[in-house]
C-alpha cells in the first residue's frame, strides 16, 4: 500500500511538472523597442498603422510579440538614455519614428536592427550605404521631406505674391533635420526674390513667442517644418495663426484636420506602416543589410476652405484645382 501511494504520489508531481516543462522549451516572445519623438496620446492613431503594418507581417501585439515603447515627450534630450535602455532590454528590433530618435538608436546599437521613418536622404545623413543594399544593420523608409520645403514655400507665396518676406518656424531641437529645411527653404526663397526669416520653436512658450515676433515683424505668411513636437502642438499653432491672421502651410494633414489652412506633405501614416511591416518581417529572419529602403512618393495637398474664408482669403483657382482634398 505504502508503494502505491508513494508511486501515485511521484506520477501526480511529475504530471504537474509537464506543463511548465513545456511552457520552459517554447521560445520567448520576441519584443520590438519602440522609440518616438512626442506622446503616446498625440499619436494614438500613428501607433494604429504601425500595429497594421506588423499585424500585415504576421504578428500582433500580445499574442506573438512584445512592444517596450518609449516617449520623451518631445524632449529630444532624453532619447539617447531611452535607446540605450532598449538596448539594455536586448529587444530583437528597434522601431525609431522621426528623423531625431535615429541618431540616438544608431549610438546606442551596432547590432541589433533598426527600422526608421525618416524625412531626409539616408544616404546623405550616413544612415545607409545605399538605398537599394543599405548594408548596415539600418534599413527602413525614407519621404524625403525635406525636398519638399521649397515646393511649399512656393505653395504658399501664391497666396500672396507681392509679399516680401516669408517666415519659417522650426524645432532647433531636431537639429539635422532643421537645418536640412532651413537650407531648402533659403534656396527657394532666393529664387522667389523674398527674404526668409527663421523662427525658432521647442515649448508651447516657444511658439506663443514666434507670432508675437511675427506680429512685430508683419510677416503675412507662415511656414511650419516637419517636427513632431510641431504636430504634438497642432491645435496650438492653428489656434495662433487663426488669431493672428497669419495664412500658414503646415507639412502634415493633422494640421489641416484641426482647421489649419494649408498643408502638403506625404502621409505619415504611411511611414509608421512601413515601420511595423518592416520590423516583422525582420523578426521573420530578413536582414535589414538587404531590405532596401523604400521611398515614399505620394504627396498631398489639402486645403481648408473654412479656414481660408475666416482668414479673409480668395485661394487662386490654380492652387484649388492642384488640391488633392478640399475641406468644406
Amino acid at each position: 500500500m505504502s508503494s502505491r501511494r508513494e508511486f501515485i504520489t511521484l506520477l501526480g508531481g511529475a504530471a504537474a511538472s509537464w506543463p511548465l516543462a513545456a511552457r520552459a522549451q517554447q521560445p520567448a516572445m520576441p519584443v520590438i523597442g519602440y522609440l518616438d519623438t512626442a506622446s503616446a496620446s498625440t499619436t494614438a492613431h500613428l501607433v494604429a498603422a504601425f500595429h497594421e503594418g506588423l499585424s500585415a507581417a504576421g504578428y500582433n501585439e500580445g499574442r506573438n510579440v512584445a512592444i517596450e515603447y518609449r516617449w520623451p515627450d518631445g524632449d529630444y534630450d532624453k532619447l539617447p538614455g531611452l535607446a540605450a535602455d532598449l538596448v539594455r532590454r536586448n529587444v530583437a528590433v528597434i522601431a525609431t519614428i522621426n528623423t531625431p530618435t535615429i541618431p540616438a538608436a544608431k549610438a546606442a546599437t551596432k547590432t541589433i536592427p533598426i527600422v526608421f521613418a525618416v524625412g531626409v536622404d539616408p544616404i546623405k545623413f550616413g544612415l545607409v550605404d545605399s538605398l537599394n543594399r543599405p548594408g548596415g544593420n539600418l534599413t527602413g523608409l525614407t519621404q524625403l521631406n525635406i525636398e519638399m520645403e521649397a515646393k511649399r514655400e512656393q505653395l504658399l507665396y501664391e497666396l500672396a505674391p507681392s509679399t516680401t518676406t516669408v517666415a519659417l518656424l522650426i524645432n532647433p531641437s531636431s537639429s539635422a533635420y532643421s537645418e536640412a529645411a532651413t537650407e531648402s527653404a533659403q534656396s527657394a526663397a532666393r529664387v522667389l526674390g523674398i527674404r526668409l526669416l527663421v523662427l525658432n520653436a521647442s515649448t508651447p512658450s516657444g511658439i506663443e513667442t514666434a507670432f508675437v515676433t511675427l506680429a512685430e515683424e508683419r510677416i503675412r505668411l507662415l511656414l511650419v517644418s516637419g517636427d513632431s513636437f510641431l504636430v504634438a502642438q497642432r491645435e496650438q499653432l492653428v489656434e495662433l495663426a487663426a488669431r493672428h491672421a497669419v495664412p500658414t502651410l503646415y507639412h502634415r494633414r493633422e494640421f489641416t484636420a484641426v482647421g489649419g489652412l494649408m498643408s502638403y506633405g506625404p502621409p505619415l501614416s504611411e511611414a509608421y506602416y512601413h515601420v511595423g511591416n518592416y520590423a516583422g518581417r525582420i523578426l521573420k529572419g530578413e536582414k535589414p543589410a538587404n531590405m532596401p529602403v523604400y521611398q515614399s512618393t505620394k504627396f498631398d495637398l489639402v486645403i481648408n476652405l473654412k479656414a481660408a474664408k475666416a482668414l479673409g482669403i480668395e485661394l487662386p483657382p490654380t492652387l484649388l484645382a492642384l488640391a488633392d482634398e478640399v475641406i468644406e
